[in-house]
């Protein structure tokens, strides 16, 4: 896979992630631990996409 494939892939990735964060933070009785889970997964996400890219 090159590098900028795998940087793709990690955007569709951190994309998703936003997707289910807002739709975990939408719903009714969400928990604020899974909140933060999907939160911190997308911060790394995006701290390796920043990496790749420099």
């Amino acid at each position: 896979m090159s590098l900028s494939s795998h940087v793709e892939e990690l955007k569709k990735k951190h994309l998703s992630l936003s997707q289910r964060v807002e739709e975990v933070q939408r719903a009714p009785g969400s928990s604020d631990v899974e909140i933060a889970d999907l939160k911190k997964q997308k911060l790394r996400i995006k701290e390796e996409i920043a990496r790749l890219s420099a």
